[in-house]
């Protein structure tokens, strides 16, 4: 797992400071120099080793346990892992032809959504995160006390741009990744999907093109095809995120007239842009003039104790429209969204509403009420750790069970794995024999407007282990065996 960790390397921006001290230890055990059930120095003496504080220190191991590399013994300390696999190579950056071009994937994605509905499917294709990582009981007990304190403002309108306190709590969190956002700045949305068609819809008309990803979430190659836009997909590194110099030769080339990227553990990448990168991303931008739709929904999903900043944390000019939700850390059913479109706000609280007028009251007022108390940020810091356990989890077993030539990602946040599987094998022919045994997945070419990824997979890592799925990744592992001879 050494490769999920940054550490200073030439021109690159440098990672934070226990990111950097949870990189040495982990390259200690990758090399050997640590071994599995040795314990690791204590807090204290790496604390005079490195020249860094206890919280660095701290973090840094906090960081290791999510990731699988060491564990905690009360009263004892922290020890490495034992290990039984082999971590497999990692996807090279991605290769898209530098034309834009029109999407053309509703139809398939359709199809693949259509079949998760399945429920006697094992949906490892979904990014629908688990049903027991969410506090639904205390939710639902919070939903119904306003209901009942205030039954005519929880069952009224609340036009553009949205309940109030909700705002004044999201501007609030803001500031833990770098934005000085005021409730004023914000529009509540019906979940992030809307907030960035919203946002979509204010910048750009029919026919432009917008530069986006390789790959990308599906979902946004979907509004991409209904607005009537074209795509220009940026070749995108699978742990650093876009390429900017390849994105600064395509700006003129293809006459994009908007961005839309996911910057914090992009879907299905799982790719983290350096602070820095932003930065530049953001001046680039703003120079031109083009504005950032920037989809921040798994943004604060880090595995480590410090989530990374949003471009928004960087634009000073309104050119960064940012976009966010309680879907993937909270509440899924709900569908409360926010976006803060910068100069643009005007003309996405017309659209909200000649779209849907307004976002539905209660949950936001329950939301609101959740954040304000302080039980989000206990549920957060419990999340990440789940999340982080998942996804070494679902690592794990696609190292045990797939042949050679595979080659997995590795996120240090969200909840999904990009799989790179051995040239001979057809994802979509794999979908479908994996339908067959009752596993969904999804294929690569959703995730490009072109259909490309033919040999890649998506899988989703929220959901809880279980004898089933274990059994699903044995079966999906000789199904990938098979179809790679």
């Amino acid at each position: 797992m050494l490769n999920q960790l940054r550490e200073p390397s030439g021109q690159a921006a440098a990672p934070p400071l226990y990111e950097q001290v949870a990189g040495r230890i982990a390259r200690l055990i990758d090399e050997g120099t640590l071994r599995p059930g040795e314990r690791i120095p204590s807090v204290r003496k790496l604390c005079a080793q490195q020249t860094v504080s206890v919280a660095t220190v701290t973090q840094a191991y906090r960081l290791l346990e999510n990731l699988g590399l060491v564990e905690a013994r009360p009263q004892s300390g922290y020890y490495v892992r034992a290990r039984r696999w082999t971590l497999p190579p990692e996807p090279e950056k991605s290769q898209p032809a530098s034309r834009a071009s029109k999407v053309q994937v509703s139809d398939l994605v359709m199809e693949v959504i259509k079949a998760t509905r399945d429920p006697n499917l094992v949906r490892m294709g979904a990014s629908m995160p688990g049903a027991d990582l969410f506090p639904t009981r205390e939710l639902n007990r919070t939903m119904a006390a306003i209901a009942r304190r205030l039954p005519a403002l929880a069952n009224s309108y609340d036009p553009a741009p949205g309940y109030l306190p909700l705002r004044v709590q999201v501007a609030r969190r803001a500031m833990e990744s770098g934005c000085s956002l005021s409730p004023d700045d914000i529009v509540t949305t019906c979940g992030a999907t809307e907030a960035l068609s919203l946002c979509l819809r204010a910048v750009s008309r029919p026919g432009d093109t917008i530069a986006i990803e390789s790959p990308t979430f599906f979902g946004i190659l979907q509004m991409v095809e209904s607005l009537g836009l074209r795509a220009c997909e940026i070749p995108t590194y699978p742990r650093e995120g876009v390429c900017l110099d390849e994105l600064a030769d395509r700006l003129d080339d293809c006459r994009i007239k908007a961005c839309l990227f996911t910057l914090n553990f992009s879907n299905p990448l799982g790719s983290v842009m350096p602070d820095e990168k932003k930065r530049q991303l953001v001046e680039l931008l703003t120079e031109r003039q083009i504005p950032l739709i920037e989809d921040d929904i798994y943004g604060a999903l880090a595995f480590g104790p410090v989530r990374p900043k949003t471009a928004k944390a960087f634009d000073r000019d309104g050119w960064v429209l940012l976009c966010d939700s309680f879907t993937k850390t909270l509440a899924p059913g709900y569908r409360v969204g926010w976006t803060a479109p910068g100069r643009f706000k005007a003309r996405v609280e017309h659209l909200k509403y000649v779209s849907t007028s307004a976002t539905a009251t209660l949950p936001q007022m329950a939301i609101a009420d959740f954040l304000a108390n302080g039980s989000f940020d206990h549920h957060l810091r419990k999340l990440r750790r789940q999340y982080a356990g998942r996804v070494q989890r679902v690592t794990e077993e696609v190292s045990r069970h797939f042949p050679a030539g595979t080659k997995v990602t590795r996120p240090s946040g969200g909840q999904v794995l990009w799989i790179e599987l051995p040239a001979a094998v057809d994802s979509l022919e794999l979908y479908r024999r994996a339908l067959d045994e009752k596993i969904s997945i999804a294929p690569g070419p959703i995730f490009s407007p072109r259909q490309k990824f033919k040999n890649f997979i998506r899988l989703n890592c929220s959901n809880p282990w279980t004898e089933q799925i274990e059994r699903a990744f044995v079966a999906l592992g000789g199904l990938v065996r098979e179809m790679s001879c």
